[in-house]
């Protein structure tokens, strides 16, 4: 699910990748936001469970494994979105591209160091760094020639690519 926002200029960007476990439209609980804020466009097939607001106000209220389960999702996200905004101030666009690929390849999530990444555009991935195509196409060139990242039926992102983001 790609999750994008739209300026009243008509420019989208891509804010991110949600995944299979994650929660969207989150916002809606607090009363402070009336309006909603993103566009979530399946990028994959998916499913999806709609739950309303007042279901899931309940459920958080009555069951605490769920609710504990939530809070920590939403603080993770905010903690992302934090790192995000970082990454967009201090990082350049390569250090920007090799942080998405490896989120978005789940690192270091269920013991895994290489994975798949589902059909993703290099439009998409330069919406969500904050860079052109061209120069994601640039930089997934140099991480496949520098053996970081393989075209082998969808693209597998090797642990090796962190080197990029951990290189001052």
């Amino acid at each position: 699910m790609r999750l994008s926002v739209l300026s009243k200029q008509g420019k989208e960007a891509t804010i991110t990748l949600l995944g299979p476990g994650d929660f969207l439209g989150e916002g809606c609980i607090a009363d402070d936001q009336p309006v909603r804020m993103a566009t979530a466009t399946a990028v994959t097939d998916c499913s999806v469970l709609r739950i309303e607001k007042s279901e899931m106000l309940r459920t958080l209220h009555e069951e605490h494994g769920f609710s504990d389960m939530f809070v920590a999702y939403v603080v993770e996200r905010h903690n992302r979105t934090q790192a995000d905004l970082v990454d967009q101030l201090f990082n350049s666009s390569e250090k920007r591209l090799a942080r998405a690929l490896l989120i978005l390849a789940r690192f270091g999530k269920e013991g895994r160091s290489e994975t798949l990444i589902p059909n993703i555009s290099q439009e998409t991935l330069a919406e969500m760094i904050g860079t052109t195509r061209s120069r994601v196409n640039f930089f997934m060139n140099r991480f496949r020639k520098l053996g970081f990242i393989d075209y082998n039926g969808g693209l597998q992102v090797h642990s090796s690519l962190l080197s990029v983001v951990l290189h001052e």
